[in-house]
């Protein structure tokens, strides 16, 4: 895949207007093992009319095309690109990268709460306006060319996969990840700074669509190589072993704008590393370990982590001898959305209420994000914290209520004539009211670094999420099931997650703020800070009936800058 970038620079030059004939060059992209079935980018190259060259002179036009070649010579067009004037080839293919985003990101997945307002088929043509700023920043990277090949390389996969999920035929979808699974890995992991600079360009709406385009095509990519390695041992007799992440399907990026880190990650759930549950099977192996429900089993592998962690830092120059970094959280986001084909129809609430499996998704468990200096550096000192060690009070409100009642001496109708004294009746009862919360946050320093670290209890039990293991809850000292706990986390006045089943921590959850002093001879520069987060996620049944539990991590660690210089007013 990664020829096809310098295949369209070598692509002939355009033939003088009106003489030369039509010519068609073409590159392979995937065959398949015994050659009989490709699939193909075609370019094909024409004299423009003289109503088509306009102030171009007499520039050729070129249409690129994918087509699907058959065992029998047939050849049958998937795509076509319409027609781009052939300037030169840089701007070709800039015009065709373009095009191929463009239509990634109206086919990402649907997104109930903005459908209204970006309909079907959203404008985003403003997108070649920042192709060539993309293509120009990559080449200037230290690691470019390969950068923009590698970033051309995952456009035309994504564009060649949803080709493959939805007009191509059904066995073009295995003969894509079959050929072409190598050069996926190999795009993601060389794509990194152009990737950046695009999601970084295009703003978060354009971000998230494209992002959840890619996070679709990587859900299927992980899906199939479990079952191709539990196909494998079973052929062979042996027990399957899994690979246990794959980091290079998980992209982030880090940046600075407006007195703000910004870090932002996305990873489909099943490129995660297990850290509990079945560790060492993949979701499709023992029948009592996976979800019960068909379902249930496809929506858990069909979900993707979007995180957002908003950092707001600050340089103060109070005191002649050094300058204070000052840090604290503005806003961490943290949601599993899930990922589909189809569009579902919403209700009048504006909520797909039909699918019962809407609300049966991993959740997280647990988060630690972590900032301070480039490790091993010295020009800083710190962190100083801004919260103590958790030792929470238990605030018991007890009431005691007293009833009684009184009863005179009587007679008794009997023989004896006997009479039964006066008594006094009293019955006491008393009640006791706890108050918890299902987040707790602490605050921690690692060498130079400061940590906010969250973890998810269960309202019920006090377990933490995140550290159970499922089939030790009955042990002596083993943490309670919080199984019954966590039902219906999504409803209810209790719950620890939004009505769109996310996560948001601002600043009145963590006010307080991490500091770090620099000396006063570093005053000017622009020194490298380290900025990470880790993630947890988890799985308990929610609505339905299921012994399925399981939760996975992810980590991202990324550089950024920090300008030592004092914001107006802190002198």
């Amino acid at each position: 895949m990664d020829n096809v970038w310098p295949w369209l620079a070598g692509l002939p030059p355009p033939p003088p207007g009106g003489e030369a004939l039509p010519q068609s060059v073409d590159v392979t992209l995937a065959a398949s093992l015994d050659g009989a079935t490709s699939i193909v980018l075609q370019a094909e190259c024409e004299a423009a009319a003289d109503g088509d060259s306009g102030e171009m002179g007499e520039a050729a036009l070129v249409t690129f095309s994918l087509a699907l070649n058959g065992a029998n010579g047939a050849a049958r067009s998937l795509w076509t690109s319409g027609r781009f004037a052939a300037i030169s080839n840089v701007a070709l293919r800039r015009q065709l990268l373009a095009r191929l985003l463009d239509e990634v990101i109206a086919l990402s997945p649907f997104v109930p709460c903005l459908s209204t307002m970006l309909g079907d088929a959203p404008e985003t043509g403003f997108v070649g306006e920042v192709v060539a700023g993309v293509v120009e920043m990559a080449d200037t990277d230290g690691s470019a060319p390969s950068a923009s090949t590698a970033f051309f390389s995952l456009a035309l996969l994504l564009r060649l996969f949803w080709l493959c999920a939805g007009e191509a035929p059904a066995d073009t979808g295995f003969l894509f990840f079959q050929a072409l699974g190598a050069d996926i890995e190999c795009a993601l992991g060389d794509c990194r700074p152009a990737l950046g600079v695009f999601l970084r360009s295009v703003g978060p709406d354009v971000e998230e669509r494209f992002m959840r385009s890619l996070g679709y095509m990587l859900a299927k990519w992980c899906l199939l190589r479990e079952m191709q390695e539990e196909s494998a041992a079973r052929q062979a007799s042996q027990p399957a072993i899994p690979r246990r992440a794959l980091p290079v399907a998980c992209p982030s990026y880090a940046t600075e704008v407006h007195g703000l880190w910004v870090l932002k990650g996305y990873a489909p759930v099943l490129a995660m590393a297990r850290v509990t549950g079945a560790a060492s099977t993949p979701i499709t192996a023992l029948p009592h370990e996976v979800p019960e429900e068909p379902a249930l089993r496809y929506g858990l592998v069909h979900q993707q982590l979007e995180v957002v962690a908003q950092l707001e830092y600050a340089v103060r120059v109070r005191d002649p001898r050094f300058m204070s970094v000052g840090l604290r959280v503005d806003n961490i986001r943290v949601r599993v959305a899930r990922l589909g084909f189809r569009k579902d129809d919403a209700d009048v609430d504006g909520e797909d209420a039909d699918d019962t499996m809407n609300g049966e998704r991993h959740f997280p468990s647990r988060l630690r994000l972590w900032v301070g200096p480039r490790f091993g550096s010295s020009y800083a000192t710190g962190p100083s914290l801004g919260r103590s060690t958790g030792n929470p009070e238990r605030d018991v409100e007890m009431t005691r209520t007293v009833k009684g009642a009184f009863a005179g001496a009587t007679k008794l109708a009997n023989a004896n004539g006997g009479v039964v004294p006066a008594r006094v009746k009293a019955k006491m009862l008393s009640s006791a009211r706890t108050r918890n919360r299902s987040w707790r946050w602490e605050q921690e320093a690692e060498g130079s670094a400061g940590v906010f670290e969250g973890v998810l209890c269960d309202p019920v039990t006090g377990t933490e999420i995140s550290a159970w293991r499922a089939g030790n809850g009955g042990g002596a000292g083993a943490a309670a099931d919080p199984r019954n706990g966590m039902r219906r986390r999504y409803g209810g006045p209790g719950r620890a997650f939004s009505k769109m089943r996310g996560l948001v921590v601002a600043g009145d959850e963590l006010p307080e703020e991490v500091t770090w002093r620099v000396g006063r001879e570093a005053e000017g520069r622009t020194v490298p800070w380290r900025l990470g987060l880790k993630a947890w996620v988890s799985y308990l049944p929610n609505e339905v009936r299921s012994r399925h539990f399981e939760t996975r991590c992810i980590e991202w660690v990324h550089e950024v800058e920090l300008p030592l210089v004092a914001v107006n007013g802190d002198d």
